[in-house]
């Protein structure tokens, strides 16, 4: 798998990233040797960059990804990045990106990681009610201390990084992005190319939609966020899921999977360094791993264009629409 620079951070990583919000008890259960196989199984297939966080699980997701990885390669051949800034208050997920509590959080996912630095920390969600001028210089102490290399936020629009930014590094943003859900094409994609921030996005298979599996009589877990969730349940659900039965026949003119054009639909935006892909068995990252090398030509992206203009918003969840668990979200 050929490597691409992330942005300003000059880092060289694979265009697909392995993500690990699957490990953090959001999405059902899971057989934790099978996931450390499919950790296994990225690194095998040229995976160098690897994505947890803090808030999957508060420690599940961290603690399952250093285990796997430090049994099969050394660290300084993979890239690990992971997110803070969120944390729990009793039963509520909420949104935290102070100074005490960004050091505790970088410390715990030290710990968790079993490591004794992370490649590139992100600011899970932006919060409103802490000052960017704290949240910067926070980040700028730990990069002194050595703790974090490279600083980047998630889910964060223009204003919010432009704040920050006036403060402190930016070198990255991780944004959600998938054929159901582009308004990062509007400002957020290009205020990156003006800044030279390395994109990583997440949830190309639109939290699942994408894999081409489900159908009408789809049931999630209790546990599982997607069981509440109005994207995949009544008209919206229905009519998205007769779109996706329409990119199935593209992909199938063009030789691929499903799955396959819609991460190399993703990379297919000049923007875009990295489409972050969570898997809990090898074949499926098998799978979504080879759509690196698959290019879509102008034919290819206009015949996709003309299937999405039939499809409804899917939005996924965020912190305070999650339910009430030990568990963080995208």
């Amino acid at each position: 798998m050929e490597r691409v620079r992330l942005g300003k951070t000059e880092l060289f990583v694979s265009p697909i990233a392995f993500g690990t919000w699957s490990f953090g008890g959001e999405w059902g259960q899971f057989d934790t040797d099978e996931a450390e196989a499919t950790i296994g199984r990225a690194l095998e297939l040229g995976i160098t960059l690897f994505d947890t966080a803090q808030g999957y699980g508060f420690g599940k997701a961290e603690r399952l990804l250093g285990a796997a990885l430090w049994a099969r390669v050394r660290r300084e051949d993979v890239l690990v990045a992971t997110k803070g800034g969120l944390r729990m208050e009793g039963d509520r997920l909420l949104r935290d990106a102070s100074a005490p509590w960004l050091r505790e959080g970088v410390e715990a996912s030290l710990r968790n990681l079993g490591t004794d630095y992370i490649d590139l920390y992100q600011i899970h969600w932006p919060d409103e009610h802490t000052p960017s001028e704290e949240t910067a210089g926070a980040l700028e102490d730990l990069v002194r201390e050595g703790k974090i290399r490279h600083v980047g936020v998630s889910n964060y629009d223009v204003k919010q990084m432009e704040e920050l930014a006036r403060f402190g590094r930016l070198e990255t943003v991780q944004p959600p992005y998938h054929l159901f859900r582009r308004e990062i094409e509007d400002e957020i994609l290009p205020y990156a190319m003006d800044h030279d921030l390395g994109v990583l996005v997440y949830g190309s298979m639109a939290h699942g939609l994408l894999t081409g599996t489900m159908t009408s009589k789809t049931r999630f877990a209790r546990d599982d966020w997607r069981a509440s969730s109005p994207d995949f349940t009544g008209e919206t659900f229905r009519r998205n899921l007769a779109v996706v039965e329409r990119l199935k026949t593209v992909a199938k003119e063009r030789g691929i999977t499903l799955s396959q054009l819609a991460v190399a639909w993703t990379l297919a935006h000049p923007a875009v360094h990295v489409t972050i892909v969570g898997a809990r068995r090898p074949v499926h990252l098998e799978e979504s791993a080879a759509a690196a090398e698959i290019e879509l030509a102008p034919d290819d992206l206009a015949a996709i264009e003309d299937v999405l203009a039939d499809a409804l918003p899917v939005w996924g969840p965020h912190p305070e629409g999650m339910p009430s668990q030990e568990g963080g979200v995208g």
